[in-house]
């Protein structure tokens, strides 16, 4: 059985200290300059493109790239890198489909679009499931912050969970967006040089020629792979579980509000896009050196038959027993900076959800400094309670984040696509269609109610079964319940008004309004089919 304890729990604590005391310092000198709303939740658009690059991957990232992401790994070898392209390409696709456009009308939140767009009813319902995803979201960063504070000082995993968390939510609420920008980018540099440097001097020891660099470091060695692991390189999975992956995992990221504000915040639209090449360049190089782990895992059970009992922990057992303590220490850190720069996310969209979002529905009138304070609360309390669910956490590192994406792509990403590229988007079918497809998306997962669930194995466990139902459930009955509402007497004010219709012109950046624009049926007509289709496919029995 291989062991992940630290020789020395003060290199644990030397390590911590000194990261909590950039990420303090960070939120101290950024809360100075938060002086109004747009500082607290969009760094008074001001982030630049190499900032804003390394910020979106570390939201992005997450905790699990450390963990959660290594069982998968171990579990599903090669086709593990189509499931994790899919998560990939969200943050490109959200900046292309809406993010840019809605930077035009300096959102907070893809809420505050929907406000706009789709009217009160739609915001509460939207913000409430945007709320419910977000703690979702964060629940599993707390999970794996407590872990990291178990593995740093030995300590249980509840004292870490109290200490580590309350140590978080302190230095996210104290900064607002202006500091989760500069200390995200901070933490993205921490999580690549803690995964790629030490996983080269592990390949090195394994044999490799490559170790220099940890995309090249396994390519001399994939002949021993094969020959200890036959199956590694197998596409061993039917075509439908490989298609199962763009619903939840293309289309879920795509209305995490957490990853658009991170667009919101650019300084300009060229920064955005800017912004969004340095994301790749940054979560590439993030992403090699987790391959690499995944390679070597696999490759160190193989050959030295150890079982591997926590295999989430893989990349931490690995630096113990091939770096010195200092550097697997190091790795711990890089783990750390992982779960911290997705959680601040997390809790800065739940705050300005609750603020901006919610109570501009409920208390319009509310002035700027009772926003900022509820905001600061809601910011907080977020934290709270993400922590308080930690301590009873799902068994699973990444179920909890990977149900979420599913959720949020069956209740928050149609409502974005065709509220910014169809002007005939009606408000009622919107709310209705998120409702039936989010309660679905529920009901048939195996968390909830675990005797009524479409799929087996680990598509069910993933998402990715329930994904392949609802998702297209959500943007056919969007599109058809729209056509229908429409053209019912009584029905009126659920129309997209010619206020709606303009704001749609207005986002994509044309000085005037012409009503042919984004208005037509033959798209969606075939949208609505093909998503038809992929609901009958999805029920099927796989």
């Amino acid at each position: 059985m291989a062991t992940w304890q630290l020789s020395s729990p003060i290199l644990g604590l030397v390590v911590t200290v000194i990261m909590f005391a950039i990420f303090y310092y960070i939120g101290w000198t950024s809360s100075r300059k938060t002086a109004n709303v747009a500082d607290l939740y969009a760094a008074g658009y001001t982030i630049g493109p190499v900032v804003n690059g390394l910020g979106m991957g570390a939201t992005w990232a997450s905790l699990a790239t450390f963990l959660g992401v290594s069982a998968l790994i171990l579990q599903l070898q090669v086709p593990f890198v189509y499931l994790w392209i899919q998560w990939g390409i969200s943050i490109p696709l959200l900046t292309l489909l809406y993010g840019t456009s809605l930077r035009r009308m300096q959102a907070y939140t893809p809420a505050t679009f929907i406000r706009a767009r789709f009217g009160k009813e739609a915001t509460v319902i939207a913000a409430s499931w945007m709320v419910l995803i977000m703690i979702m979201y964060a629940l599993g960063q707390m999970i794996g912050i407590a872990q990291v504070f178990e593995m740093l000082f030995g300590l249980s995993y509840n004292m870490g969970l109290i200490i580590g968390g309350l140590a978080t939510i302190g230095f996210i609420t104290l900064g607002g967006m202006l500091g989760a920008s500069y200390n995200a980018a901070f933490q993205m540099v921490v999580m690549i040089l803690t995964m790629v440097v030490p996983m080269a001097a592990i390949m090195k020891a394994m044999g490799s020629s490559g170790w220099w660099f940890p995309p090249l470091a396994y390519g001399d060695m994939v002949p021993a792979m094969k020959e200890v692991l036959p199956t590694f390189f197998d596409m061993q999975h039917p075509f439908k579980w490989y298609f199962a992956l763009i619903p939840a995992f293309t289309l879920g990221p795509i209305g995490l509000p957490h990853l658009a504000m991170r667009v919101f915040t650019a300084s300009s639209l060229k920064s955005a896009r800017a912004a969004v090449v340095w994301f790749a360049i940054f979560l590439g190089l993030l992403f090699c050196g987790t391959y690499t782990v995944g390679f070597a895992g696999n490759y160190y059970v193989a050959t030295t038959g150890t079982q591997i009992t926590e295999p989430d922990k893989i990349v931490l057992i690995l630096n113990v027993i091939y770096n010195p303590a200092w550097v697997a220490a190091l790795v711990m850190g890089g783990a750390l900076a992982a779960g911290l720069s997705t959680v601040s996310g997390n809790l800065l969209a739940i705050g300005a959800l609750v603020s901006q979002d919610i109570l501009g529905v409920f208390a319009p009138n509310l002035n700027e400094k009772s926003r900022m304070r509820i905001g600061y609360v809601a910011l907080g309390v977020g934290g709270l309670v993400a922590l308080v669910l930690a301590f009873n956490p799902p068994k699973f590192l990444v179920t909890s984040i990977l149900w979420a994406f599913g959720l949020c792509a069956s209740t928050i990403t149609p409502t974005m696509l065709l509220g910014v590229w169809w002007k005939q988007a009606n408000r009622l079918a919107g709310i209705v269609s998120s409702i039936i497809a989010g309660i679905t998306y529920i009901v048939i997962s195996p968390h909830v109610m675990p005797h009524i669930v479409v799929g087996s194995g680990v598509t069910a466990s993933l998402g990715m079964a329930g994904g392949m139902v609802t998702v297209p459930l959500a943007f056919f009955l969007f599109i058809v319940l729209s056509w229908i509402f429409n053209s019912i007497p009584g029905l009126e004010r659920f129309k997209p008004t010619e206020e709606d219709k303009k704001l749609v012109d207005r986002i994509h950046g044309w000085g005037d309004y012409q009503e042919y624009r984004y208005n037509g049926n033959t798209g969606v007509a075939l949208a609505a089919l093909a998503s038809l289709c992929v609901f009958i496919w999805g029920l099927m029995p796989w």
